[in-house]
């Protein structure tokens, strides 16, 4: 895995930890050149984070600041190992925890909120998460979340409004605006 665009480009990320399927480079790429410049100055959230791919892209890019949540501490020493490599530490901040119970403590704070969840997660959490996202994002914000092509695709927000789709492989891209 590597950084596609942006002050670390082509920079090599830490191997990723066992138990995580993370979004493919081309997936990233795509996604990311669908955002644009709505990437710069945003306050980012990685939820399910993993090895920190996607919040990185987006501080590459030019986000202002991102906050990674993980609950898994293998998945934690490899997104501050990452941020070491890319030289954008300064610009983040690390939080091992519940994906859902983080939420709580960041009333509108983010103006793009990334989901990566594992696919085998149960539907109940997985709307459960969607559902409490909603105080954590700004207004007009971007929610982003990524599922199996095949697989169960999450109960949304009724006040949020379609955004896009896109399709890489097996990952489904849906996003949203609050």
């Amino acid at each position: 895995m590597r950084v596609i665009a942006g002050t670390a480009k082509g920079l090599r990320l830490a191997s990723v930890p066992d138990g995580t399927r993370p979004l493919s480079d081309r997936a990233r790429e795509g996604l990311f050149s669908s955002l644009g410049t709505e990437v710069v100055d945003a306050r980012v959230l990685d939820l399910f984070a993993g090895t920190g791919a996607v919040g990185i892209e987006a501080l590459s890019r030019g986000a202002a600041h991102a906050t990674f949540v993980d609950a898994a501490p293998r998945a934690i020493a490899v997104i501050r190992e990452n941020l070491r490599r890319t030289g954008l530490a300064e610009k983040a901040a690390v939080v091992r925890s519940d994906a859902r119970r983080s939420l709580a403590s960041h009333a509108g704070a983010f103006d793009l909120v990334f989901l990566d969840p594992p696919y085998a997660i149960a539907p109940d959490d997985l709307d459960a998460t969607l559902a409490a996202i909603g105080p954590a994002a700004a207004e007009g914000a971007l929610v982003v979340i990524t599922r199996p092509a095949k697989g169960y695709t999450p109960v949304i927000p009724v006040d949020w409004a379609p955004d896009r789709r896109l399709s890489y492989g097996d990952a489904l891209i849906l996003a949203f605006r609050t």
